[in-house]
């Protein structure tokens, strides 16, 4: 029986039962790109302009990162159907069952890196809105309460659960897209597609370097989902295609291209008639829409910024109390959300007010998806080399505070991906370069560009599937069919011991 959205959903990170599992691809399509189709979106969108772009190179760019970061994250949406859980939970198979704290690490500073930032930008925007629209004071005390009365509403979406943000979400795909398209006739007369960016020529030192960090930034927003995704899709039947479930988070993601564009198409507009606002050492979009935007746009633009705060904020907190409850399994995930989402917006408050953090921030969350990508490296090549194959009662061992199992590997740590991880994320981050903000010791040798992410990538994939082949994993971790493109070993794997629950009712999951 499906559970009603005003109730409190009560399921962890334990297998969510078939009974339970109705959601359907579409619903995972809606979550994800409702997820993005935000302000936070349209401000990524802008950086190929601030980075000297032409439109319709900065268009490029943006096809290139929105593509390759959508076919890197589809592999991430198999997890949940298989497992029934989510992604931090399933990485145990790959990183061992205390290895998997790697990715609940992870998805705890990317959640509040982004629910940070959506909240303050469509805070932003909908003040600036307020103050041309009604002559709302631009003043700490209105900007505090816009922060508030957004973080207020995305606690109680998470407290509620699956169900009530799927809800919200449906209904702000809608009208988000809406608004955007709505953008559309509001800055038509104004847009200029042949605007000609600050190169002269693509033989220009810097222009690769910049069109290079565009296509990395817009890469990254696809990345952030990556240890997100299987909270949403464990609720989706194991029996569904895998075709279907990868098709619908590829695809949400170059929906994206909406909020994207419609970033792009007004940056240019910005730096033709309010330059001051794209001055690349103190970027303002948000400020440079409101002076371009003609004046019943105002009204669209505030409720873009709710709603998107509000479909950002829920997909980012939501995951992180879940993650933090299979943590300390002391706590609900109600009563870890609710720690965790006090937790995020008094770091709102006391970044944007007494630290000004708001720019930090972002460069702060750039650092996190480094490092989330060498991690889903890591679990998609896994996933194909067990053949889709988990046992999800093994994956259950560290929040049952238990021993052993297929995943247990060396006291609980695969120490294959935990190398890999390590070593790839690190190298990443000596190729970082964010000028200004943080720069690698290696971050010039592409003579600016930053490298940091594609370097990662391609290190992961190298040192994974070599370890594994010099250093195979037990023959038990593979299932039935055995590995698929390495080998096994005839290593024992240990019984499961100790801890007060029941195993799963269900047989290991196998691909479909």
């Amino acid at each position: 029986m499906t559970a009603s959205i005003t109730e409190v959903e009560t399921n962890g990170v334990e297998r969510i039962p078939d009974a339970d599992r109705t959601a359907r691809p579409v619903d995972l399509f809606r979550l994800a790109f409702g997820g993005a189709n935000t302000f936070a979106t349209c401000v990524l969108g802008a950086f190929p302009i601030l980075f000297g772009l032409s439109f319709w190179q900065g268009l490029a760019a943006t096809l290139l990162g929105l593509v390759a970061g959508a076919l890197l994250l589809a592999p991430m949406a198999l997890f949940g159907p298989t497992n029934g859980t989510n992604n931090a939970v399933s990485s145990s198979a790959h990183l061992g069952v205390h290895g998997r704290i790697v990715g609940s690490f992870l998805s705890l500073l990317t959640a509040v890196a982004f629910f940070s930032i959506s909240v303050w930008s469509s805070g932003d925007a909908l003040v600036g809105g307020a103050h041309r629209l009604a002559g709302v004071p631009e003043s700490d005390v209105t900007y505090g309460i816009a922060y508030a009365i957004f973080a207020g509403l995305v606690l109680v979406v998470c407290i509620y659960g699956f169900r009530f943000m799927l809800m919200v979400n449906k209904i702000a795909v809608i009208a988000a897209s809406a608004l955007f398209v709505l953008g559309a006739f509001a800055f038509a007369g104004d847009f200029d597609a042949g605007y000609a960016g600050t190169f002269t020529s693509t033989a220009d030192p810097l222009f690769w370097p910049s069109f290079i960090g565009a296509a990395l930034i817009v890469l990254s927003n696809p990345v952030s989902f990556g240890a997100f995704l299987g909270d949403w899709s464990r609720y989706i039947p194991a029996t569904t295609p895998r075709r279907r479930v990868m098709g619908a988070a590829f695809l949400a993601q170059i929906a994206t291209l909406l909020p994207f564009v419609f970033g792009l198409a007004t940056a240019s507009i910005i730096a033709t008639k309010a330059a001051k606002y794209v001055d690349p050492a103190a970027p303002n979009y948000v400020g440079g829409l409101l002076a371009i935007s003609p004046g019943w746009y105002f009204l669209p633009l505030c409720l873009i910024a709710l709603i998107g705060g509000l479909s950002t904020g829920t997909t980012a907190l939501y995951g992180t109390g879940l993650d933090v409850s299979s943590v300390f399994t002391r706590f609900s995930r109600v009563q870890s959300t609710f720690f965790i989402g006090v937790l995020s917006i008094a770091f709102i408050f006391i970044g944007r007010f007494a630290l000004n953090l708001a720019q930090s921030i972002s460069t702060f969350a750039t650092l996190i998806i480094t490092c989330t990508a060498p991690w889903m490296i890591v679990m998609a090549l896994g996933y194909v080399t067990r053949r889709g194959w988990y046992d999800a009662d093994a994956l259950q061992v560290f929040n049952r505070r238990q021993t052993g199992g297929r995943y247990w590997f060396n006291h609980g740590w695969n120490w294959r991906g935990m190398s890999t991880w390590f070593i790839s994320a690190g190298v990443a981050l000596l190729f970082t370069n964010l000028p200004g903000q943080f720069v690698g010791p290696l971050g010039n040798l592409a003579n600016g560009a930053d490298i940091s992410l594609p370097v990662g990538l391609a290190l992961a994939a190298v040192v994974y599937l070599g370890l594994l082949t010099l250093f195979p994993e037990p023959r038990g971790v593979y299932g039935p069919d055995g590995p698929r493109f390495v080998r096994a070993s005839d290593t024992e794997v240990p019984p499961i011991t100790g801890g007060t629950q029941e195993p799963l009712a269900a047989e290991p999951a196998a691909a479909h």
